[in-house]
């Protein structure tokens, strides 16, 4: 919130040149997170009257919702598409955005954030900096002749399914509660790690701010966090 206040400001008060890479910073800090704050905010801006900063704020969009299917986002790009129809720079970042929102039928993100928000990839991080540094001077870059850029995407691109697998390496499909996750960091005794959660079977998509865990006591698992491929071992019972 303070960001995004900060972002206001600069909108309001910014030179040309600062409003332009104000839709870049936020498709940055809410990368695969479509909060309907910051859609609101891109959405205003993909109408600016200067070309460069609605096209930033068409690719922001995009990025926003990179790999998580969002229908609200997707009914926004379809209707920038009819409304850009004569544009062709616009048009262009349209369908780009349309691209990334629907990456991987729904099963990639860009977030750079790893292992349960704890790490953060500088591979991605670098890979999303690349192009949004780009996008700075869009004109001579992106939709000039280096349209190749986007290729940096690629690094930051990883699936955000959840796989379990027993020792053999083989499919395992498991009973798991996914839910938002709750910060127990200093708590004491054995607090419950997600609230509001569903009970699936394995395997599941893990949306931004999920964390998953086994409700099955036939298993453990080899890895303290349940993202990505995950290893379970079943607990031999005594006779």
């Amino acid at each position: 919130q303070m960001a995004m206040r900060s972002f206001a400001h600069l909108l309001h008060y910014g030179e040309p040149v600062i409003r332009r890479a104000v839709p870049l910073a936020l498709g940055l800090i809410s990368a695969s997170n479509p909060q309907l704050s910051v859609l609101d905010t891109l959405s205003k801006l993909s109408h600016d009257t200067d070309s460069e900063v609605a096209v930033n704020a068409i690719f922001a969009m995009g990025l926003v919702g990179g790999g998580t299917n969002n229908a609200r986002l997707a009914g926004m790009l379809r209707q920038l598409a009819t409304y850009y129809h004569k544009d062709a720079n616009c048009l262009f970042m349209t369908r780009i955005a349309q691209g990334l929102v629907h990456a991987g039928k729904g099963t990639l993100t860009m977030n750079p954030y790893r292992a349960d928000r704890t790490l953060l990839s500088p591979v991605s991080l670098g890979g999303l900096l690349s192009v949004l540094v780009s996008c700075l001077d869009v004109k001579h870059f992106l939709l000039g002749r280096f349209h190749y850029v986007f290729y940096f995407l690629a690094p930051a691109i990883q699936p955000r399914m959840l796989i379990t697998l027993d020792e053999d390496l083989n499919p395992l499909p498991v009973s798991v509660r996914v839910g938002q996750a709750v910060d127990v960091v200093g708590q004491a005794g054995k607090p419950k790690t997600i609230t509001g959660f569903q009970t699936h079977t394995t395997p599941v998509l893990l949306g931004y701010g999920e964390r998953a865990e086994l409700a099955t006591d036939d298993y453990v698992s080899l890895t303290p966090i349940m993202e990505g491929f995950v290893i379970l071992r079943k607990i031999e019972t005594e006779e």
